[in-house]
Order: structure tokens, then sequence, then C-alpha cells
């Protein structure tokens, strides 16, 4: 697999044309492994990355997709996502796409330009949480990971519910979005967000998980419609 090459999965998807952006090869071959059939593109790690993958996927395309779906493994938030465990996102957030400020974290929104959060459809999001038996909560996108304990309590105050952590999931919402196709986002839990513990980190168990997820998820797109508005500012209702 090389760049933003998609690639198919064995055997027919279950009647919608879904889009799975990933970050890395073994991602790939272990959403590929749950046999839906679902085209698989590997974008690359980071937002940017990811957005170019998506974007150029979702222009290529010869038909349109139903869905667009960021997968792989992520940090989960101690006594919310256990490492293991999967998150399935209801808000998919830009946590470090502002400006630093004397006063603190300043989000790019209350700049006065941008966004900086997406939500998939509600019903999507739902069907397969209850289907993977995931954690329904917001996941965040990180340009750095977090490594610390202070900065897993910062993220935790300005997001409160936050379940997860990755570096992909923004750039392929803002793709999804720009190209009016909805848009979900996966993460089978890999590690505990926080000060960096190599030792600690579950990745076979995270990608047996994730190929688990996408085993159980049902035609995920019916009824998913083009609900691509961004959402608004953290704390702020619609």
């Amino acid at each position: 697999m090389r760049g933003a090459e998609a690639v198919r999965g064995a055997g027919p998807g279950p009647g919608a044309r879904v889009l799975v952006i990933v970050a890395v090869a073994a991602e790939a071959e272990a959403v590929e492994r749950a046999g839906r059939g679902d085209d698989v593109v590997v974008g690359g790690v980071g937002p940017a990355a990811a957005a170019a993958g998506a974007a150029t996927a979702l222009a290529a395309a010869p038909v349109p997709y139903d869905l667009v779906i960021a997968a792989g493994i992520g940090g989960g938030f101690a006594g919310v996502a256990p490492v293991g465990g999967l998150v399935v996102a209801d808000e998919i957030v830009a946590a470090d796409l502002g400006a630093q400020t004397p006063d603190g974290f300043v989000p790019v929104t209350e700049l006065g330009f941008g966004v900086v959060a997406h939500r998939p459809p509600p019903e999507v999001a739902r069907a397969a949480a209850e289907a993977t038996g995931a954690v329904l909560g917001t996941v965040l996108t990180v340009s750095t990971v977090t490594g610390s304990a202070e900065r897993t309590a910062e993220l935790l105050r300005r997001h409160p519910r936050a379940a997860a952590e990755a570096m992909e999931g923004f750039g392929v919402a803002e793709a999804a979005a720009r190209h009016g196709v909805p848009v979900l986002e996966i993460r089978a839990v890999s590690n505990a967000v926080g000060p960096r513990d190599r030792a600690a980190w579950r990745i076979p168990d995270a990608l047996k998980a994730l190929t688990a997820a996408f085993a159980a998820l049902p035609g995920l797109a019916a009824g998913a419609g083009a609900d691509t508005d961004p959402a608004p500012p953290d704390g702020q209702e619609p």
C-alpha cells in the first residue's frame, strides 16, 4: 500500500459505498480482515496527510461515496475508554487548532475564522457504537500526541466529553465536508492518554479490536444523509 492508494477489501460490501481512511498499513489490514468490502485508503499520519488522502480518494471516485470513516488506533482517556476498547465519535474536534495566548489556548473559532469540530450523523454514530459496544463521545484530533499528565488535564478541561485522541479524524472530516459526504470516526484504544509509557501500549490488541468493530458494523450509510455542517465551538449550542 503506497500513499493514498485505495485497496478493495475481500467480498462485496453491505450495499452502501463506504470509504475508510487510515494512517498506516497495519490499520488498513485490520479493517480489511473484517471482510466488509469497503474501500480502504492509507492516507498517512496527521491531519494534513489524512485530509489530502481523503480528498484525493473522494475526488477520484467514479461513483460518490455514501459515508467516509476515519479509523485506526488511538489513545483513550482513563476512566472513559479502556485500553483494548473502542470509541465512536459523536463529535470530531481539532484540539490544537488555534493560538496560545498569555491567558491560555484560544481555538481558531474564537479568533474569528475556521471551524474546530464536525459532528457525524447522530443516528449513524449511535448505531455504530451500539453494534460494536463502543463508547460514544468526543474524539480529539491532535498534531502532537499527548505525553504528560498536565497536557491530559488541560485537554479534559477544554473538552470534558473527550473519550479518545488520535491524529487524523478532523482532517478526514474536513475533506468529507467539502465533498458533502457524512463522516464517522472509529478508534480502537491502544494506550491511555497521558505520560508516555510505550511498555503499556497494546497495539496488537487494538488492531484486533478494530477488526472486530468493522465486522460488527451494520449498513451504516442507510439514512446517513449529507449532514456535514460543522459543529459549533465547544460549550455552545447549535
